[in-house]
């Protein structure tokens, strides 16, 4: 299979911009209030339970905007005790800090946002941001850790279609 690649960010709609008469569009119509909005993006990379901070082959954008992260367990997480940090840093844990091990068992884990919302809102203003993972133990577990964002949302205002 073949891909595509687009630098971004990437609107979809078909009413760039408002007529003023406050009408929604209908089907296949083009006037009306504006119905543009952003394609949620989505990278994804191979993690393992380590001590040792780690940079995974995730790049988000500048200024953007992170909308999930799931951590995809392939092999249960054996230092139960333990806790994982996903962070825009080496052993940071500025996305999210103290995920107990103990939950990280085969399956899908849905990582909350808690009091690090701020960072997830824009992910940074100045330049791209790699995605770093780092644990309070080893063990044996593995797992694929997906992040989900909107590219540049945070650069963007209404009209600004090139």
């Amino acid at each position: 299979m073949s891909s595509t690649v687009l630098t971004g960010p990437i609107l979809a709609g078909n009413v760039l911009n408002s007529d003023g008469t406050g009408n929604l569009a209908g089907v296949g119509g083009s006037s009306g209030t504006q119905n543009v909005g952003f394609v949620q993006m989505a990278q994804f990379a191979s993690i393992t339970e380590s001590a040792s901070a780690t940079a995974t082959s995730i790049v988000i954008p500048a200024q953007s905007l992170i909308t999930d992260i799931y951590i995809n367990v392939t092999a249960s997480w054996t230092s139960g005790s333990d806790t994982l940090n996903i962070g825009t840093a080496s052993g940071g844990s500025q996305l999210a800090s103290a995920i107990a091990h103990a939950l990280l068992v085969q399956g899908q884990y849905t990582v909350p946002v808690t009091s690090l919302i701020a960072n997830w809102l824009n992910s940074s203003a100045t330049q791209d941001v790699q995605i770093w993972t780092q644990s309070t133990g080893s063990g044996t577990g593995t797992a694929v850790l997906v992040v989900c964002y909107l590219q540049a949302a945070n650069n963007f205002t209404n009209g600004q279609y090139t």
